[in-house]
């Protein structure tokens, strides 16, 4: 059974019923026998699908972010623009695939040989709560314009939002065997991972539970994609657009209510500059207004889950015990719900827990530095490498950042975002493998050397 809760009042949702593990077993089966006829037709064939698929969220778009409101506290109008992006992302690919997918030529001593790119075929999406339709459609819409199908596990937090994006592509077209929702308790995932029909696995979610992932399909000898946990620098030169470096920070840490794995985390500010940046970011953290998601006229809704709001609590009393100054929230707020109010903890230094670890809601860190040197050293002083950015004018400083920058992404002079033009991902603690762009689309194929006398 799945047991969902409302995040703003903290009361129980509606059950949902799980599946049995011999139905989630016959569920992966049905779609792994969709296959072969969804792999026989043409991309174009599939792109219709997908831009049918496109037209039925954005048709749905009002019913979607309601539920992603309702069940993991997402701000309407954040909800919306996540459907809109899930759209775009579906509408991409099959704009796309075609080119990223096309053979490559390669001379060697055959009359022609040439690399082509067919599907593995059944693709296990093991999805997160924080974001529920667009990390569907980054798993789902690269998966089937290659030709796979999907099985899409999505986080129990979130089971009404999964079963109606489904219901949205099934009624658009999407035939019940190419792609289907997978309502299973987090226990039994990984049977589902071991499921003979399961070739390969995408797992967005935190390190820890990313290990266990990679462990149980690497145990089967399937490839798997692993976005995982974040601490993202964001470095601030004396010399960069302060004003509006300070718009965009306030931006990354607080969407979502934080809850975001590439989320501007530790943020470097040059020394001549802290006083006056951090003040900056005071005045925009404090005009934030936070209370009901389905409420248009508030920014930062609640955590998803009581336990993440203890855990980043404690993180945040821990930090100013060792030294840190909270100038602005750093409460627990009275009343129901999981709230966490926009916080701001000064003179972070390394080994204080907001320095070292993930933080996962509204808490911006911030550290100051002499110099660029001192920047990057910092900056690079993580386990994790999902994304990182800086924010300067000047070209050498940027040149090295570029070069020293240990992460899956780098921004300059902007927000470290995903899109599907581009490639996303970690090195370390922050997984392996890429999503979107034309390096996602090939994660799931067979790189198949061709070669004829």
């Amino acid at each position: 059974m799945l047991t969902p809760v409302n995040p703003t009042t903290g009361e129980a949702l509606p059950t949902a019923q799980s599946l049995a593990p011999d139905a989630a077993h016959d569920l992966i089966a049905q779609v792994a026998a969709g296959f072969t006829a969804w792999r026989a037709k043409s991309i174009a064939e599939r792109a219709v699908y997908l831009r049918n698929m496109a037209t039925g969220m954005r048709e749905a778009k009002s019913e979607l972010a309601e539920l992603m409101a309702l069940e993991m506290g997402k701000p309407l109008a954040e909800g919306l623009g996540e459907v809109e992006k899930g759209a775009w992302c579906a509408e991409f690919y099959a704009d796309h695939a075609d080119q990223y997918l096309a053979p490559e030529f390669l001379d060697s001593d055959a009359s022609t040989s040439y690399v082509q790119y067919p599907p593995l075929g059944t693709v296990l999406g093991i999805l997160p709560w924080n974001a529920p339709v667009w990390l569907a459609l980054r798993f789902v819409a690269p998966a089937l314009m290659a030709g796979n199908t999907c099985v899409m596990k999505a986080d129990p937090n979130v089971p009404a939002t999964a079963r109606r994006l489904t219901e949205v592509f099934h009624a658009s077209g999407l035939p019940q065997n190419v792609m289907a929702n997978l309502p299973i308790t987090n226990e039994q995932v990984a049977a589902a991972i071991d499921h003979p029909a399961v070739k390969a696995v995408s797992f967005t979610g935190s390190s820890g539970a990313g290990q266990k992932v990679a462990a149980r399909a690497a145990a089967g000898l399937k490839p798997a994609v692993l976005e995982l946990g974040g601490s993202d620098p964001c470095i601030v030169m004396a010399d960069a657009d302060l004003e509006k470096a300070a718009d965009i920070v306030t931006l990354s840490r607080m969407i979502n209510a934080g809850q975001s794995c590439i989320a501007a985390k530790r943020l470097l500010v040059e020394a001549s500059i802290y006083d006056s940046f951090c003040e900056k970011l005071y005045e925009r953290f404090s005009k934030i207004a936070m209370g009901d998601p389905r409420n248009e006229s508030n920014q930062l809704g609640p955590l998803a889950r009581s336990d993440l709001r203890e855990h980043l609590h404690q993180q945040v009393t821990d930090s100013v015990n060792a030294g840190a100054r909270c100038i602005l929230g750093g409460d627990l707020p009275a009343g129901g719900g999981f709230f966490y109010p926009p916080t701001l903890l000064l003179d972070v230094q390394p080994g204080m827990p907001v320095f070292e670890e993930e933080t996962f809601g509204p808490v911006l860190s911030i550290t100051p530095v002499n110099d660029i040197e001192q920047a990057l050293t910092l900056a690079n002083a993580t386990e994790y490498g999902l994304g990182a950015s800086i924010w300067t004018t000047n070209q050498d400083c940027i040149n090295l950042a570029i070069a020293s920058l240990q992460a899956g992404q780098i921004a300059v002079n902007g927000i470290v975002k995903t899109d599907p033009r581009l490639p996303s991902g970690g090195i370390g603690r922050s997984g392996y493998g890429r999503e979107l762009g034309p390096h996602g689309i090939r994660e799931f194929v067979n790189t198949q050397q061709i070669w004829i006398a």
